[in-house]
């Protein structure tokens, strides 16, 4: 099968083939011969299963729109016109494609979709105040036609100083071709203080001082033991000489007598 290619209409155009709906066993053998199973949904018809290229789905995915990419689906043998990946299945390991879900889409159809958010300009807030620019909300959500459908939304954040928001309802778009489907009130971006942490003097003092050792502790307290159990011979001793000094007095009164 082909890599996806421009159309005469300019929009890629994906080729496929109708495959018969079988289980894991017929899917398996098909992403054995280099080809995923998918199924096309839409437009009051019945459902469709087709095989593809998971190359060309890959480079669908990974274009300027991504998957709100709308293509001309040419099915071999089959139907063929303007389609959309709605939907789609990846192996948790190595993340390759496993199935594809498809849906035709009109000319006249409108769209609900979500567009990717990108900021342009140097907020005041940064650049002047030392603010940080926080972007929000990184998608809002839209609905248009299929020839309206944009690669992505540019808010201008320019202007904005510490503790002011850009809200959805901000957006200046053209309502004849986007309608804004986004709360007003969401908040896409907006720019914040750096906050400072500063410490107590006599906290961070306390914190610096080292503490004793709990080694050095227990050696005071043990130099304090031996110095109390030295002192108490000497003072028996003491306590000795004056007992013998008074019994040699007393003997000496009674010699007297």
């Amino acid at each position: 099968m082909a890599t996806p290619s421009s159309s005469a209409r300019g929009r890629l155009a994906l080729a496929a083939e109708i495959r018969e709906a079988g289980g894991k066993g017929a899917a398996r053998k098909l992403r054995r011969g280099g080809r995923i199973p998918a199924t096309l949904y839409g437009a009051g018809q019945a459902p469709l299963s087709l095989a593809l290229n998971p190359k060309s789905v890959a480079q669908v995915l990974h274009s300027d729109t991504g998957h709100n990419t709308v293509f001309d689906l040419q099915v071999a043998g089959g139907e063929s016109g303007a389609a959309m990946i709605v939907d789609w299945q990846l192996e948790p390991v190595r993340g390759a494609l496993l199935h594809v879900d498809l849906k035709r889409i009109g000319k006249d159809d409108r769209l609900r979709l979500r567009i990717p958010v990108i900021t342009q300009g140097d907020a005041i807030g940064v650049k002047t105040q030392g603010g940080i620019l926080e972007l929000v909300t990184r998608e809002i959500e839209i609905e248009c036609l299929p020839t309206n459908i944009p690669e992505h939304i540019v808010v201008d954040i320019a202007n904005l100083s510490i503790g002011q928001n850009f809200r959805a309802g901000d957006l200046k778009l053209d309502d004849s071709k986007l309608r804004v489907l986004t709360d007003p009130e969401r908040v896409i971006a907006h720019v914040v203080a750096v906050k400072e942490v500063v410490e107590a003097p006599a906290a961070a003092e306390a914190a610096a001082a080292p503490a004793e050792p709990e080694v050095i502790r227990k050696g005071k307290a043990e130099e304090a033991e031996a110095e109390a159990g030295e002192a108490k011979p000497e003072a028996k001793a003491e306590a000795g000489k004056k007992a013998e000094t008074g019994k040699k007095a007393e003997a000496g009164k009674k010699e007297k007598k």
